[in-house]
């Protein structure tokens, strides 16, 4: 999917919200248990109530990954079923040497090797440019390199200091734009750092910026968008638990639905005021 495609299925929502299926096989309805395959059922169901209020569906790979190969093919259903105008992205955080990061590509954007035909790819960038780059020898596909995260331990070596005293998360972002354009690179910067996006906005200043910490981790869809938004939204905001979880009943792709909404109806709103 190209950048234009992308801003093109945001336009006619009026929404950037993502969705996350971080489906834990622990805490999805207990009715849908005896189903032949519980998380493709829970998944199939939430994708239903909100692919018209979402732009991208996020599936977090571990989530797949602990059930062994019963997992992949949940996670194979679930790309298929997702709406094709829909942005796909494979949340796994790979990152290794050339040749296997080569391999890892493969594993999700070339469809005859694996199966998989995702979009994108979320990228850790610690291993440098060699790391990254095979990646991007996929023509439509997308590297989402870890920038600014949430997490408690993110400063431990995302704020260190660096050359020039710049902090590393800022190195990161600067060097990574020589490998690749706006046209193939975004970043996750989390939503609970929501005061550093207009200082980021400064350093990747028409990048897309996959958010996620929306929702269940407290981060703010308003400041997001305020300090976040470019002149093609340039935001991808997640929400996971928010959005799957809100109801643990036989009612709950139905609650999802509505949540997903509610959320809509917020970004439609921002749009209007803080598309550049």
């Amino acid at each position: 999917m190209t950048k234009a495609q992308l801003f093109d299925q945001i336009q006619q929502k009026k929404s950037y919200l993502c969705v996350g299926l971080d489906t834990d096989i622990q805490k999805i309805p207990k009715h849908l248990l005896t189903e032949k395959d519980p998380i493709f059922e829970f998944n199939r169901q939430i994708i239903e109530a909100t692919h018209s209020f979402a732009v991208a569906y996020k599936p977090n790979i571990a989530f797949y990954e602990a059930h062994g190969s019963k997992g992949w093919e949940s996670l194979q259903k679930t790309l298929e079923y997702i709406p094709k105008e829909c942005f796909t992205i494979a949340d796994a955080k790979r990152g290794d040497i050339g040749n296997t990061s080569g391999l890892y590509a493969r594993a999700f954007f070339d469809k005859k090797s694996s199966g998989f035909d995702f979009d994108s790819v979320t990228v850790a960038p610690y291993m440098g440019e060699d790391s990254v780059t095979p990646f991007l020898d996929f023509p439509e596909k997308w590297v989402i390199l870890l920038a600014l995260t949430s997490n408690a331990g993110s400063k431990d070596f995302q704020n260190l200091r660096v050359a020039d005293a710049k902090q590393l998360f800022e190195e990161v972002i600067r060097k990574s734009q020589e490998w690749a354009t706006d046209e193939q690179l975004m970043y996750v910067v989390g939503a609970t750092k929501a005061d550093m996006l207009a200082h980021i906005r400064t350093l990747a200043p028409n990048h897309f910026l996959l958010v996620p910490g929306v929702g269940a981790q407290g981060g703010s869809l308003e400041e997001v968008s305020k300090y976040g938004m470019n002149s093609q939204c340039g935001l991808l905001v997640n929400s996971s638990r928010g959005i799957i979880y809100v109801s643990s009943e036989k009612d709950f792709a139905q609650k999802a639905g509505e949540e997903a909404k509610k959320i809509q109806v917020e970004m439609e709103e921002y749009l209007g005021l803080y598309l550049k």
